[in-house]
């Protein structure tokens, strides 16, 4: 079995669809976005894989602990996490309110570890963590402060973990570059955005989740970062 975290929509959904077509059954989880995790559940369910939603707040440690016990329930044996959910806030750093950085760091951050430490303790037989990061972790973009600090912290926690968890349990992260718009932006800044890359365009969703089979395949990588950005971190 795969837990996949943030995958009712956009990228998490297709890590999810991506996982399943590799033969694995889904732990979906959502947060509020419940009918859009039916709709990938029903599309998982139709590749002749089994999948079950469980929703929770991940900010809440108490509900992280709840998924994890409900998943001991699943007859399935638990081998691969991929924390793929996040919020990307936008804020100026001056400005920052106490409340909404510990909230966007309790998400994009916490959460990976706590689900991490529950994953390793039920991967008996061994298993992979994949965090996604993003591009921006290794950037200064001064509109989303706290985003780029909880992903340059998701990088961190990464190879902390491989050292960690090895030899049973690999360890990894995928920091994707551009490959949905944002809601924050108009569709000029996107292409504006899109216009700076050096391959001159967004990164299509099989192009992440073709990383993510790699790092499952290769068995002898952990505690790394693969950037798939289109060059952009060159810029």
């Amino acid at each position: 079995m795969a837990v996949v975290t943030g995958a009712a929509h956009r990228l998490g959904r297709e890590i999810a669809l991506a996982m399943a077509r590799l033969g694995y059954a889904i732990a979906l989880h959502c947060n509020n976005s419940l009918d859009a995790a039916e709709s990938t559940r029903r599309e998982i369910l139709s590749l002749g894989v089994e999948a079950s939603i469980f929703k929770a707040d991940l900010r809440d440690p108490s509900q992280i602990e709840n998924i994890f016990h409900e998943i001991d329930s699943l007859k399935f044996n638990l081998r691969v996490l991929i924390n793929s959910a996040s919020v990307m806030n936008t804020d100026r750093l001056p400005n920052v309110a106490a409340e909404d950085f510990d909230s966007e760091m309790a998400l994009n951050l916490r959460a990976p570890l706590l689900c991490a430490q529950y994953a390793a303790s039920r991967m008996d037989a061994g298993g992979s963590i994949i965090n996604i990061s993003d591009v921006g972790a290794n950037k200064t973009w001064s509109g989303y402060p706290t985003y780029v600090m909880s992903k340059a912290g998701v990088e961190s926690l990464t190879r902390l973990l491989a050292r960690s968890l090895a030899p049973d349990i690999r360890v990894n992260a995928i920091a994707p570059g551009f490959v949905y718009p944002s809601k924050t932006l108009t569709d000029g800044e996107w292409e504006k955005l899109v216009a700076k890359i050096p391959l001159r365009r967004a990164a299509k969703a099989e192009e992440i989740t073709g990383v993510i089979e790699f790092l499952l395949k290769n068995e002898y990588i952990t505690g790394q970062t693969i950037v798939v950005d289109g060059g952009y971190s060159l810029v």
